[in-house]
C-alpha cells in the first residue's frame, strides 16, 4: 500500500455511528467484494484494496469508510452510508474527501460512494455539486433498486436485508444463513457473517427473544441465553469437583437433547460441546 504521510492518529473522538452505518463496514470488512458489486465494478477488485477508517489529526475528524489501494493506478475509494435525510450531506462529504487528499502525498484519484436505503432519503443539496455527481466521481446506491445487480452474492442479500419488510426479514435471514453455511468454507467468516446477519434481524426486529434466536441461527446467539451460560457453568463445576473425563462426558450427553431441543443442529452440538458428529447423532436418536 502507498506510504501515507498525512498525520492520521487514533485520538480523535468522533460521535458515534448508527448502528446502519456499523453493520456496513462490518459487511465491506467480512465481504469486501460487496462494496464493488454495489458499484457495479469486478469483485475481484477488493484483493487490491484494505478497507478501514482514515483520521485527520489537524481537522479533528475522521472518514469511516476508505477503500485504500495497494496500487497508485488504482482510485482510493470513499464510502459514505446516508440513512436519514441530510441537506448537507454532499457538502459534508466532499469537504472530508478534499480535505483528507489534502492532508496526505499519496497521488491516486479518487471516487465517492453514498448509499441510501432509497432516492426519498437522498435530500441533499445537488445544485453546488452538479458536476461531481453527474460524473464518474460519484456513484450514488439506493439499496431498493438492487433487483438490477445480476448476480446474487451473499454479500448483496446480506446488504438488501437491512431494508427488508419485517414480515419476510426472518424467512430471508435462515435463507442467506443457510447460503453462508454452504458457500462459505473458512469458519472464522462463516462465523462473522452468521453474527452479522443476527445483529441485522435484531436491530430490525428487537422483540425477538434470545432462544428465537437461537432456534433460528444456533450457536453464536445461545451462548448469551441465560440457559446456555447456566449448562455450561454447571458442567465447568462438575468437572473442577469430580476432576475425571467420564463426569465432564457424561454432562455434555446429558445436554445434547437439551441443545437439539432449542433448534441446534448435529452439527453445530458437536462443535460447542467438542464432541464428535456420530456420538451426538447417537444420543439424539436414543433420546426421539
Amino acid at each position: 500500500m502507498p506510504t501515507q504521510n498525512c498525520k492520521i492518529c487514533s485520538s480523535t473522538v468522533k460521535p458515534a455511528a448508527l448502528k446502519t452505518d456499523s453493520i456496513f463496514y462490518r459487511i465491506f470488512q467480512s465481504l469486501p467484494t460487496t462494496f464493488f458489486e454495489l458499484i457495479n465494478q469486478p469483485p475481484s477488485l477488493a484483493s487490491a484494496y484494505q478497507f478501514s477508517s482514515v483520521e485527520v489529526k489537524q481537522l479533528a475528524f475522521r472518514i469511516d469508510g476508505v477503500f485504500l489501494p495497494n496500487t497508485p493506478e488504482l482510485p482510493i475509494y470513499f464510502a459514505e452510508v446516508q440513512f436519514q435525510p441530510d441537506k448537507k450531506i454532499y457538502s459534508r462529504l466532499f469537504a472530508e474527501i478534499f480535505n483528507y487528499l489534502d492532508k496526505t502525498e499519496l497521488t491516486n484519484t479518487w471516487r465517492g460512494v453514498v448509499i441510501f436505503p432509497n432516492r426519498s432519503v437522498d435530500t441533499g443539496d445537488t445544485e453546488r455539486y452538479a458536476e461531481l455527481l453527474n460524473s464518474q466521481r460519484v456513484t450514488r446506491v439506493y439499496l431498493n433498486e438492487l433487483s438490477s445487480i445480476p448476480t446474487s452474492s451473499i454479500g448483496i442479500e446480506t446488504v438488501k436485508l437491512i431494508i427488508e419488510p419485517e414480515s419476510t426479514a426472518t424467512t430471508k435471514a435462515i435463507e442467506i444463513v443457510n447460503s453462508a453455511r454452504k458457500e462459505i468454507l473458512n469458519a472464522a467468516q462463516q462465523r462473522e457473517i452468521i453474527q452479522l446477519i443476527e445483529t441485522i434481524l435484531i436491530y430490525k426486529l428487537p422483540r425477538l427473544s434470545r432462544e428465537e434466536m437461537g432456534k433460528m441461527f444456533g450457536l453464536s446467539e445461545l451462548k448469551q441465553t441465560r440457559f446456555y451460560q447456566e449448562v455450561f457453568a454447571e458442567g465447568k463445576e462438575e468437572g473442577k469437583e469430580e476432576g475425571k473425563l467420564e463426569g465432564k462426558l457424561e454432562g455434555k450427553l446429558e445436554t445434547i437433547p437439551q441443545l437439539w431441543a432449542l433448534g441446534l443442529s448435529i452439527e453445530q452440538i458437536a462443535q460447542a460441546l467438542g464432541l464428535d458428529e456420530q456420538v451426538v447423532r447417537q444420543a439424539v436418536q436414543s433420546k426421539s
